[in-house]
């Protein structure tokens, strides 16, 4: 912009510059004529005057005219400081005030004598060769009554004197236009500066604009058309503003759904390379979007079959789903859906992948086949048993009092084993839709963990097994007392039925996140036994409802097979977590971490 100001600067100074130069020519020259005009007729009175008082029919010799009209000449120089010559009819020189006239040439075709002779004066300026300088002659003609012509009468001047005037103007000429041109400058640089700064200002908005800077404003000017510019320039920029605005908007919240949903989502180019991947595509496929965007699909170490399924969406350029299973980074079964990509103009420009990782779901499905089946099986063997012995006592064993009552007693525990069975899948079933009711409240844990032991005091006891217990005596935590007594109470009876005549049973309670006054953020609840333990290979599906790693041992115990499952869903209800560790023929230990404030 600075730029165009000096450019406009500098055309306003040239235009007037032009202008004065050329109104100071034109008066110089009108000047200068004026002032050679008023010369030239001055020296046409004098020419009359000199004509009107000499005579000019005067006889004698040569010699004797010529020495009266010099001296005639040089008198009147003196009095006119004008040059004076008399040049007879025929053009030959009788007097000349500065020249001797016998050594000047004939006159008669002089410029001056002939304009004259024919209009009756006559003006001419050259150099004289006589004198070295410029002359203005003037001459008219002396005429007798009849009008004929006696001779011419000359004078000239020089026009050292004019040309020193006219000099002068033009110094002074010069002179104010020099003045004027730095008027003119300054006038100028103002009235370009008037114009190009609020052009240069909305430049800088408009720069601005271009870096995204919406907020920036044109300052208001006059209703002209460049206030009108800048007035245009600043709705625009208010729409650009609520547009991007908007944009942004939406950015965030796509940004916001692709980073937080569940599925992957993966979008590859009409080049048939990767353009797009969120997060949960990134987990699912195991790779980052830095090693994949770019890049082909088909170069981007994804399995065979996943690139194979791509090509053929890209090829019918159909909606394709399918059902995959992923090895790395681990095994997992996808549900892939694909979908070609199509503008307005219906030109296909990508295809649109979305991964959906249905591992629990199937996972859970089995869960839920294998539930159905334990169910049945686990509810079949009672229910087979209770009818054989009431079918037998109906066969005619009641006369039997012995038998009947041994039948009896067999048939009352596969019903009372029914009912745990039937109870604790309601439970479970309560807990896993979250619909019990989880009443926290301050649980002193020493006093807690003694009414828990001595409630299962007696059955140890006809083992021999030691119960024992280690906890601090001002530990507190702030739990469900009734469900975190269920927990305790399960893991103690599976220490107590898996464990071996003469062993021990043990819950020790460890603070966890201890700060400098001694105060802790949580608790670590270890049970730990002396049993058979748990082979590795059933360790991670031990919390498995109807899991049991000895059936026979487990149903000779009364368990149902769900005491485990319930206790780590009644963790995760108290915000814990709960894992196990275990050796075969040296003992299993429960540990129990859980928050103890909620």
């Amino acid at each position: 912009m600075t730029k165009f100001r000096a450019k406009l600067t500098l055309i306003l100074i040239v235009l007037i510059g032009c202008s004065m130069l050329v109104a100071g020519i034109f008066m110089a020259k009108v000047l200068e004529n004026s002032h050679t005009e008023s010369l030239k007729q001055n020296m046409e009175r004098e020419l009359q005057v000199i004509a009107a008082t000499n005579v000019w029919d005067r006889t004698g010799t040569e010699e004797e005219l010529v020495s009266y009209y010099s001296s005639q000449a040089i008198r009147l120089k003196q009095a006119t400081n004008e040059r004076v010559t008399f040049v007879r009819a025929d053009g030959k020189v009788l007097g000349d005030s500065d020249e001797n006239p016998t050594h000047m040439d004939n006159h008669f075709t002089r410029p001056e004598i002939a304009a004259a002779r024919s209009e009756g004066v006559g003006y001419m300026t050259r150099f004289s060769d006589t004198l070295h300088v410029n002359m203005l002659y003037a001459a008219i003609p002396i005429k007798d009554k009849s009008q004929q012509i006696l001779g011419y009468l000359r004078i000239s001047m020089s026009l050292a004197q004019v040309e020193e005037t006219i000099r002068s103007v033009w110094l002074f000429l010069i002179g104010g236009l020099a003045l004027l041109f730095l008027i003119a400058g300054i006038v100028s640089y103002r009235i370009a500066r008037g114009i190009t700064r609020p052009i240069e200002r909305m430049t800088k908005v408009a720069q601005q604009i271009t870096n995204m800077n919406y907020s920036s404003r044109v300052p208001a000017y006059s209703n002209d058309e460049v206030g009108q510019l800048g007035q245009a320039i600043n709705r625009m920029s208010e729409s650009l503003q609520a547009q991007m605005a908007r944009i942004q908007e939406n950015e965030r919240r796509l940004k916001g759904v692709m980073e937080n949903m569940m599925s992957g989502i993966m979008m590859i180019d009409r080049d048939e390379r990767i353009t797009l991947m969120n997060p949960s595509a990134e987990t699912i496929l195991g790779f980052s979007s830095q090693e994949l965007l770019g890049k082909r699909y088909n170069e981007a170490k994804q399995q065979y079959e996943f690139a194979q399924l791509i090509q053929e969406c890209i090829e019918l350029q159909d909606t394709i789903r399918d059902e995959m299973i992923f090895y790395y980074p681990e095994e997992r079964i996808l549900d892939i859906h694909l979908s070609p990509i199509a503008h307005e103009d219906e030109e296909w420009s990508g295809v649109l992948i979305v991964i959906h990782d249905i591992t629990a779901v199937r996972r859970l499905e089995r869960m839920r086949s294998e539930f159905v089946a334990n169910v049945s099986h686990e509810l079949k063997t009672p229910i087979a048993a209770v009818k054989g012995f009431a079918e037998t006592l109906l066969a005619g064993a009641l006369n039997d009092k012995e038998t009947a009552v041994s039948f009896l007693q067999i048939i009352l525990d596969e019903s009372e084993r029914l009912n745990r069975l039937i109870g604790d899948i309601l439970e479970l079933s309560k807990i896993e839709s979250k619909r019990i009711p989880m009443n926290f409240s301050p649980v002193y844990l020493p006093e807690f963990l003694e009414k828990s032991l001595s409630v299962l005091r007696k059955e140890a006891e006809k083992k021999h097994i030691e119960l024992s217990m280690q906890v601090d005596d001002d530990m507190y935590i702030e739990a469900d007392e009734d469900r975190l007594r269920q927990i305790i109470i399960n893991l103690l009876s599976n220490g107590i039925a898996y464990t071996q005549e003469g062993g021990k049973v043990r819950v020790r309670v460890e603070p966890l996140d201890v700060n400098a006054d001694g105060d802790y953020e949580r608790l670590r609840l270890i049970v730990s036994d002396t049993g058979m333990g748990i082979p590795k290979k059933d360790l991670p599906r031990i919390f498995e409802r109807f899991y049991r790693v000895d059936k026979a041992r487990s149903r000779s115990s009364g368990g149902t097979g769900l005491g485990l499952s319930i206790v780590k869903h009644l963790v995760e209800l108290h915000k814990g977590t709960i894992r196990v560790h275990s050796e075969v023929g040296i003992g299993t230990r429960f540990t129990i971490e859980l928050p103890v404030i909620h």
